[in-house]
């Protein structure tokens, strides 16, 4: 009898110590959510000037690019062969 009375105690100590380590990480979430204030953002930080941006357009005008072939529409190999059913979700 002395012997489960004990191992039930040492059972109880661990899940009391279990439940206060969770109960104290509950706790610190829940303050860094709603107690500590956020670091309040800087000007200098929110705004960057933007880059001005150049296109050359002179490269279009270039012999190069002028002197490209476009590519042939590929024809279907065979016949044109209609590939499925006008209403897909109509059972057969």
């Amino acid at each position: 009898m002395v012997i489960t009375f004990l191992e039930k105690r040492k059972i109880q100590k661990r899940f009391t110590l279990i439940l206060g380590i969770i109960l104290l990480i509950i706790v610190l979430v829940i303050w860094q959510g709603f107690f500590v204030k956020e670091k309040p953002i800087l000007p200098g930080e929110v705004v960057k000037p933007s880059k001005r941006v150049e296109i050359d357009f002179e490269i279009l005008e270039s012999p190069i690019l002028k002197g490209l072939q476009p590519f042939e529409e590929i024809a279907p190999i065979g016949e044109e062969v209609e590939i499925g059913r006008e209403n897909p979700f109509v059972p057969y």
